[in-house]
């Protein structure tokens, strides 16, 4: 595997000391680093993009099926047992088998 070269200077990193102001010049970046008010804000506002796509922070991103709504179930520890031992996606699956007894029924 080959190795890409680091563009870090590693002179400067090594020479600086826990607690030294972090050098800082308007064209270094957006925001100065150390004002903590400033990187907040500047962190706060930012976009996490995860595997190329932007995901921002609080917000879902669009459903693929229509809105399911919240309830409360009380369901006997046998049925959670069974559709919990199959792993994850267990309550997608209880729907499932509700909607295709509904199904039956019609």
């Amino acid at each position: 595997m080959k190795k890409t070269p680091s563009k870090t200077d590693w002179d400067r990193v090594l020479e600086s000391k826990e607690g030294d102001r972090i050098p800082y010049e308007p064209e270094d970046g957006p925001y100065d680093p150390n004002d903590a008010e400033a990187t907040r804000a500047w962190f706060a506002q930012a976009d996490l993009i995860r595997d190329g796509k932007v995901v921002r922070r609080g917000k879902r991103g669009p459903q693929k099926a229509p809105t399911k709504r919240l309830v409360s179930l009380r369901l006997s520890p046998e049925v959670i047992e069974h559709f919990k031992a199959s792993g994850a996606g267990w309550q997608t699956r209880i729907d499932s088998t509700l909607l295709k007894a509904i199904k039956k029924r019609a």
